[in-house]
């Protein structure tokens, strides 16, 4: 199906699409940030609460009337990075982001000093709404820069960090591989090919993982030079903003701490071999002695014909959400109805899939490549518990309040996924088809807190790697790949040579000024099956309070909120109870081979 209904309306983002009024409206923006500098430039550190407040109130507007243009430039991209309109309007709207970020870089050195001066200012309650807001700018002052410093590496990454990372992207996006199926050689853009990894046929998702990383570590220099300068980059700005580690930016961006993801990460390797025995189990499942790299998330061969038309995934994700809370489901429905979600697999497409907030509409847009694979409809349910997140805090919460840090920010994704598994056990009419939905919800569990883990290894080890002077070069990147994906995996999967390039595509480690984005997905999985066993534990009575985590936006941390519900996030203790959730899911697997 590729009608209108499996692609967005990026129309509602804006009021004229037409590219010179989409240019206008973005040098409209960068005059109304002159206008707040020069109304705010050098007067905020003597500012009462009230003028705070007033000040903070200004932020928000600015957001909230401008961020529409850019994010329908950034949009109209990520569907088509081909089209020459659209890298034209991605040009004008990073130079007029750079611009605006330019003429307010001021604003959160200036409250940085006035908070310096007057810490209490945070305890007033005229700026009640705002405490933890400025609670977590009181955790960047000691790592803020001189204006003028801002300023230079807002200029220097334009054509720096974000040159790289858009290279990267680019570069991914308009790759294309020919493969042979049924006799039939085929050209398919990445976001295609990547369809057949859950192919029923053994053979070609291993041709496909063949034909992909063989690929992709041909243009090792690029992606090994992409990736040595973001590091690099990285390694230079924590010595500048004399961050104690590399990871130290990531923790006060996420409000979160280290002892937290220290627990965390230690909870993972004391529970490999949890993984491990899943892995197992999924082999004799598939009759098979030891997993190849290309059965980690295949479907199981018993697995009934489980392939959704566009109409079909929608009714089981509304559904899904619906068994939960009506009213959830209905705003899911909206998504749909309303066109922000694009479904459509094409060439020039971004990779993977995202949501994207809309301030202004409190509402979200939803960007994937569906293929009608039953992976295919996990990620539109994962993709819409973000909408549903979107939907919550957007309404009760301001503009400087929705800025979630990746912990929380994937609670509702992977809470829509349990959501889904739920209703589709509870649908199963054969033991075939019970194997095949635990299966798939094990499969992105294991991606997801081990695979994962993994790739955080794998980041730390690029940072020491850099201390020691080495050059990251493609097979020095490689090796540090295969060490850290080794330490989650042991020896109970056989790995293609060619996956040694398996972190080419990866765009978490190209995006700029947003190092060490993985422990989050660890942090959310976890932290999700956790709360999916209180609910089952609660039911109804739990509802009301998971939209209220939700709803809270990034008005409290992450510790705040497990607090609320009764956890405390900094101990191994907690963690458990997730790595417990999965391994009950291990045993309804088990059961159904007695």
């Amino acid at each position: 199906m590729t009608g209108d209904e499996m692609r967005w309306d990026l129309s509602q983002m804006v009021d004229d699409t037409h590219p010179e009024a989409i240019k206008r409206a973005l040098d409209a923006a960068v005059e109304d940030a002159v206008r707040l500098r020069e109304k705010y430039y050098g007067k905020i550190a003597g500012l009462n609460a009230k003028g705070l407040l007033q000040l903070l109130e200004d932020v928000d507007s600015l957001k909230l009337k401008h961020e529409g243009v850019f994010d329908y430039c950034s949009l109209l991209y990520a569907a088509d990075s081909t089209d020459p309109v659209a890298k034209q309007l991605h040009d004008a709207a990073q130079t007029a982001a750079m611009r605006l970020m330019q003429q307010t870089a001021f604003v959160e050195l200036e409250i940085g000093q006035l908070l310096k001066q007057n810490p209490e200012i945070v305890n007033d309650p005229v700026l009640s709404e705002y405490k933890h807001f400025l609670e977590k700018i009181v955790r960047r002052i000691p790592h803020m820069l001189s204006e003028r410093e801002e300023q230079l590496i807002i200029t220097k990454d334009k054509n720096g960090i974000d040159a790289w990372s858009q290279l990267q992207g680019d570069w991914l996006s308009t790759r294309t591989f020919e493969i042979e199926i049924e006799g039939e050689r085929k050209v398919m853009p990445y976001g295609e090919i990547i369809g057949l990894y859950q192919h029923p046929d053994r053979e070609v998702r291993k041709r496909a993982n063949q034909v992909v990383y063989s690929g992709l570590g041909k243009d090792d220099i690029i992606w090994a030079s992409a990736l040595r300068a973001v590091c690099s980059d990285h390694v230079q700005m924590c010595e500048w903003r004399k961050y104690s580690s590399p990871m130290e930016s990531s923790l006060i961006a996420n409000d979160v701490d280290q002892e937290t993801i220290d627990a965390l990460m230690r909870t993972v390797e004391k529970n490999v071999e949890l993984y491990r025995d899943y892995l197992r189990l999924k082999a004799k499942l598939m009759g098979l002695p030891k997993l190849g790299n290309w059965d980690i998330v295949a479907p199981l061969p018993t697995a009934p014909n489980m392939e959704y038309s566009w109409e079909e995934a929608k009714n089981e994700v509304v559904e899904a959400y619906r068994g939960f809370d009506h009213e959830v489901g209905t705003w899911i429905h909206d998504m749909f109805d309303r066109r922000r979600i694009d479904g459509e697999v094409r060439a020039g497409k971004r990779s993977g899939a995202f949501c994207s907030s809309w301030l202004a509409g409190k509402a979200a847009f939803i960007l994937l490549s569906f293929n009608g694979k039953l992976g295919d409809v996990y990620t539109l349910a994962h993709e819409n518990g973000h909408a549903m997140h979107d939907h919550l805090m957007l309404r009760n919460q301001k503009p400087s309040n929705v800025e979630v840090g990746a912990c929380i920010a994937e609670c509702g994704s992977i809470f829509g996924e349990l959501l889904l598994t739920e209703r589709l056990l509870s649908k199963a009419k054969t033991k075939e088809e019970t194997q095949a939905v635990l299966a798939n919800v094990l499969d992105e569990f294991g991606m997801a807190a081990f695979q994962v883990s993994a790739r955080v290894f794998f980041e730390k080890s690029l940072y020491e790697a850099i201390q020691r002077g080495e050059f990251l070069d493609g097979e020095t990147v490689a090796r540090l790949w295969c060490e850290a994906r080794d330490k989650i995996y042991g020896d109970v999967v056989e790995w293609l040579p060619e996956m040694k390039w398996e972190w080419t595509m990866k765009p978490h480690y190209y995006i700029p000024r947003f190092r060490f984005y993985n422990y989050p997905y660890v942090f959310a999985q976890l932290f999700v099956f956790a709360l999916y066993r209180l609910y089952k534990e609660q039911g109804r009575e739990f509802v009301p309070k998971f939209k209220a985590l939700l709803a809270a936006g990034s008005r409290k941390s992450p510790r705040e909120l497990a607090a609320e519900i009764g956890f405390d996030i900094g101990t191994e203790d907690f963690w458990q109870k997730g790595m417990d959730q999965a391994r009950e899911f291990v045993e309804m697997l088990r059961a159904t081979l007695e």
